[in-house]
């Protein structure tokens, strides 16, 4: 799942038809890339890789991955937005039994990324990363949140909340959106925020993600479990799933948005 939270949009972002400023495109991915669940394929990073090439995001939340992806995506990222600089970052989720990082199969600390788009003349962003203090005990996974945030540019966060209770995840979506994105807001200055990813909370479920919410907030999902919210100075213009090809068990999920009173963009969905 991620979070993000937009203070300035980088110059040249696209829109849904075209170019201009004022918009951005965000993409989530849920990769199953540990290697250890039955989701796995080994083909995830590679589809990633074309769908960052296709869609040409601005900002990347990737869930479900090990640490050198990272390194991988980015560098792809960084291939089809020359103009521009593009910084990461990566925080492995806990592992309750040995008291360090959950692994991959491949030994490698296994968690969640951020990926961003600046214009070149941007600070590099500061790294937030924090543990949920609520936790499925009986999950040996610890789920954690991760943020980058660039002064008046860009305050983007990302987090993959528990799978094995609802309450849980509830609880932790009500820990993000009711302190976590208040604090940095307090201690950094306040952006407009727009919030995405794998919650594991259904609209409609039991319980429902819309619970824990502001309600000041837009949101849209994939349909499932993955969401997108934003507050209300940022408009969710637009929206699709994203064809995965059987790499990984979620589709990708793109939204472009647009600071209100920015370019119009109209539709519910993403134009090719």
């Amino acid at each position: 799942m991620f979070l993000l939270v937009v203070a300035g949009l980088p110059a040249g972002s696209s829109t849904a038809g075209g170019t201009g400023s004022g918009t951005l495109r965000v993409l989530q991915m849920n990769l199953c890339n540990s290697g250890r669940a039955g989701c796995w394929t080994g083909r995830a990073v590679p589809r990633a890789a074309e769908v960052i090439a296709a869609e040409l995001p601005d900002v990347v939340t990737l869930n479900e991955i090990c640490r050198d992806d990272v390194d991988t995506l980015e560098r792809v990222l960084a291939a089809v937005h020359p103009g521009g600089r593009v910084v990461s970052a990566f925080q492995a989720a806990g592992d309750r039994p040995s008291g360090s990082a959950t692994r991959c199969d491949n030994g490698q600390p296994y968690g969640i990324g951020l990926l961003a788009r600046l214009d070149a003349r941007s600070a590099r962003p500061e790294v937030r990363r924090g543990t949920y203090p609520a936790q499925d005990l009986a999950d040996p996974e610890e789920r954690v949140w991760l943020c980058l945030h660039a002064a008046a540019v860009l305050h983007a966060c990302t987090t993959h909340l528990a799978n094995t209770d609802g309450a849980v995840a509830l609880a932790q979506c009500g820990q993000l959106l009711g302190a976590v994105v208040p604090a940095i807001a307090r201690d950094d200055g306040y952006a407009p925020t727009v919030l995405g990813g794998d919650f594991n909370l259904r609209a409609g479920g039991a319980p429902d993600v819309r619970s824990c919410v502001p309600p000041d907030h837009r949101r849209i999902d994939d349909g499932a479990r993955q969401q997108i919210m934003a507050t209300s100075d940022l408009v969710i213009c637009c929206h699709r799933a994203v064809d995965m090809r059987g790499s990984t068990d979620h589709p990708g999920l793109l939204a472009i948005l647009t600071l209100r009173g920015g370019p119009p963009a109209g539709g519910s969905t993403v134009a090719r």
